[in-house]
């Protein structure tokens, strides 16, 4: 092996062995529920039904928190039986899941014909939906790893 050469490998060529290789139809969920936000996020708000209960509960940021809640959950699942997956890596994932709902923020306040805003509070609920996703997985998937290791012995 020469001087210098496992620096240039990419940092996910363990998921590139044929032994843990994920297939691509195990993400297709969280492609849909990425599109589904994409959608819902630069939809005009006239489109959108308002009804005043609904502010008094603020259930647009629940909205928020659920959906990118869901897109952690979906993206991180087809990881579970990959053998190098860690809590660390269902982290970085919701770091990528919370940048892509500051991402829509931008988008929505630049790219749409202006009657969608930039809310910070809508940040704070994507961010606190990702976090929330992120324990149900990691909790998720300590369960797993702990039966898988059970099997074992």
């Amino acid at each position: 092996m020469e001087y210098g050469a496992a620096i240039w490998r990419p940092p996910f060529h363990l998921y590139l062995r044929k032994k843990v290789q994920i297939k691509f139809q195990y993400f297709i969920p969280a492609i849909i529920w990425f599109i589904i936000i994409y959608i819902l996020l630069v939809m005009p708000s006239s489109d959108i039904p308002t009804f005043y209960f609904l502010d008094v509960i603020y259930f647009d940021k629940w909205v928020h928190a659920g959906l990118f809640g869901m897109q952690v959950i979906l993206t991180c699942f087809p990881f579970f039986k990959s053998k190098y997956t860690s809590a660390s890596f269902f982290f970085k994932i919701t770091v990528l899941v919370i940048a892509y709902g500051v991402a829509m923020e931008f988008v929505q306040k630049y790219f749409t014909n202006g009657d969608r805003d930039f809310d910070v509070l809508d940040i704070a609920a994507d961010a606190a939906g990702a976090v929330i996703g992120y324990l149900f997985i990691k909790a998720r998937f300590k369960k797993f790893t702990a039966k898988q290791e059970k099997a074992k012995k």
